[in-house]
């Protein structure tokens, strides 16, 4: 069995144009986001390995929170999902895998999660 690296960022907030209903569109949507990626890991992880031996955590958050584009609506989640996933790809060659988690903070009632999880193999 392979080796992998998963890097991951979890459970950060931020604001996103989504959603299909009117009182959805036209203000940002709080979102709760998990971003991992998988990594073909060096063969090994010395105490001086360089960071370029691996990735940049703050990429992943990047790719969920700057990298959005800020004018652009997207009627669902899973279009949020997507674009998180192709930036990722687009940032890193080394990347095979992508996950995507997100919860919609402005419709949970009773405490409970409400979302989407998108997993992307490199294609």
């Amino acid at each position: 069995m392979a080796d992998s690296l998963i890097l991951e960022v979890a459970e950060f907030q931020t604001d996103v144009l989504t959603g299909i209903y009117s009182e959805e569109t036209g203000k940002p949507q709080p979102l709760q986001i998990t971003v991992s990626v998988a990594l073909a890991p060096a063969d090994h992880f010395a105490a001086d390995t360089p960071l370029s031996a691996s990735k940049n955590y703050m990429d992943l958050k990047f790719a969920a929170t700057e990298a959005l584009p800020p004018d652009t609506h997207f009627k669902l989640i899973e279009a949020v999902a997507d674009h998180i996933c192709e930036t990722l790809f687009l940032q890193d060659s080394r990347v095979n895998a992508a996950t995507v988690k997100i919860v919609k903070l402005a419709i949970s009632e009773n405490g409970e999660k409400i979302g989407i999880t998108l997993h992307r193999d490199r294609r």
